[in-house]
């Protein structure tokens, strides 16, 4: 059955997200003080107050999975 196919695909790259991770901790790093000072107190995350630091965080990811494949 090809469905088997669709979670052993989903599974190598769960297993992968730990090194690209890493690959990417600065950009993680800026996006989590980004959410941090901008919810302190009870304030809630408001969207897009991060969103230049999400998109380079998620720059980051796309481009290390993308060596990572080759």
């Amino acid at each position: 059955m090809s469905g088997s196919n669709v979670w052993s695909r989903s599974r190598e790259k769960l297993r992968l997200f730990p090194e690209l991770f890493a690959q990417c901790s600065a950009e993680a790093a800026v996006y989590g003080k980004c959410v941090a000072a901008t919810t302190t107190g009870k304030q809630e995350l408001k969207k897009d107050l991060c969103a230049k630091e999400f998109e380079a965080l998620k720059t980051c990811f796309i481009n290390a999975a993308k060596k990572k494949t080759k």
